[in-house]
């Protein structure tokens, strides 16, 4: 592969997380193969890739925990998701299920023992909408959603009270709202995902709104992501709803966790442009330098059946199996040369693909599917003892002058 984007020795030491002279043992104990010419050496992006990934397997515990490999810090009983075969269940209901048979608010209603949605008023609604439309033409769907949160926070006079029940009447404002001030279109008799469709895709669709509801469903909850732990930690000292939302969206709009999908949706977008497979990914690997976008779940041993589960509503909707196909050839070529399938991210990318959406549409539809999660963790948090998620350090930096 010859004509693939190359890495530099910079670039794969990087991506290693491993200095020059660690590359160059690899190299010389014939663990990775180089090209030198007269700009120096250069390494295939994708064996590279391959080799963090068994590299990763190999680690040691202590070691993951001290290179960023997701040792956790803490271990919490959580009575939302777990994982059980490498099946998703919210309680003891089937994610899977849920995503083919019922509605995202069905589902919010029953995780928040909750009779009902109420959303914002027209005067609320219409200052989020405002509030999000003054920014710039480079911010992103999320910079406009953190902006209407707090917009919908300032006209909230019961903002700060406490309890479960406040939990639950912001949720239903948020959730319902934010959809709502990212399009000027009416709302008022849609649901949650065909007000989505609406503010995020570039063309009607009956299939559309199913198929943002299905995805909606299956991002609710996974372990305790980065977001959903900052929402535990702002419940636990007892922040109001929308500061619980807020500290998770300040977790959440990072590209090691809800942007992912942006770089898997470029991904998809070169492919389905010509680019061969095997060129694009490589271009990926070489130009984020983490890894193969849309690739890699820890949490399952065959592969993440969110991902399997959307992909394959995808594929029956009208037009669906052509972008489908695109995500199989990026796989095929993916397997290859790492032991790693889709995840979450490519299957959200491709549903925006398919929708003709933005690249950043997926961390939209992944932020408030997200949010019921978020709400329903600060909801157990408030009924444990206060400030109980504060842990202690331990002072490792150089020693006090004598």
């Amino acid at each position: 592969m010859t004509d693939l984007p190359r890495l530099t020795a910079a670039q794969a030491a990087a991506r290693l997380g491993v200095k020059p002279e660690s590359l160059y043992a690899y190299v010389s104990r014939g663990l990775l193969s180089r090209v030198r010419d007269a700009s120096g050496s250069s390494f295939d992006p994708l064996e590279v890739e391959a080799f963090a990934l068994s590299r990763r397997r190999r680690v040691a515990p202590r070691a993951v925990e001290t290179s960023g490999g997701g040792m956790p810090l803490m271990v919490l009983d959580t009575a939302l998701a777990h994982l059980e075969d490498d099946e998703l269940f919210y309680r003891e209901r089937s994610a899977a299920r849920l995503a083919r048979e019922s509605t995202f608010e069905d589902v919010v209603r029953w995780l928040w023992e909750a009779p009902g949605l109420r959303g914002a008023d027209d005067e609320d609604l219409a200052l989020a909408r405002r509030t999000a439309a003054t920014l710039g033409a480079a911010a992103t769907p999320l910079d406009r959603l953190l902006v209407a949160v707090t917009a919908f926070a300032s006209t909230d006079p019961l903002r700060d009270d406490p309890g479960a029940d406040a939990l639950v009447r912001v949720g239903s404002r948020l959730i319902t709202g934010l959809p709502a001030a990212l399009t000027h279109a009416p709302t008022a008799a849609e649901s949650i995902a065909a007000t989505l469709w609406g503010a995020l895709a570039g063309r009607p669709s009956d299939s559309g709104p199913r198929l943002v509801d299905a995805a909606l469903v299956l991002v609710v909850d996974h372990d305790l992501a980065v977001s959903t732990l900052s929402a535990r930690v702002a419940a636990s000292a007892r922040g109001s709803a929308y500061a619980v939302v807020t500290a998770a969206l300040g977790a959440f709009d990072a590209p090691l966790h809800g942007h992912a999908s942006r770089e898997a949706a470029r991904l998809l977008h070169a492919v389905a442009g010509g680019t061969p497979p095997a060129a694009a990914i490589a271009r990926a690997v070489r130009d984020g330098g983490r890894g193969i976008p849309g690739f890699g779940q820890p949490l399952y041993a065959g592969g993440d059946m969110r991902a399997t589960v959307l992909l394959e509503l995808l594929r029956d909707a009208p037009g669906g199996a052509e972008i489908v196909d695109v995500v199989d050839a990026v796989a095929t070529e993916v397997a290859r040369h790492a032991d790693i399938r889709p995840n979450l991210d490519l299957a959200l990318a491709a549903l925006t693909r398919w929708g003709d959406m933005g690249e950043d549409a997926g961390s939209v539809v992944f932020a408030i599917g997200r949010m019921a999660g978020w709400i329903a963790h600060a909801i157990d948090e408030y009924g444990r003892r206060p400030m109980r998620l504060r842990p202690r350090g331990r002072y490792v930096g150089p020693a006090a002058a004598e």
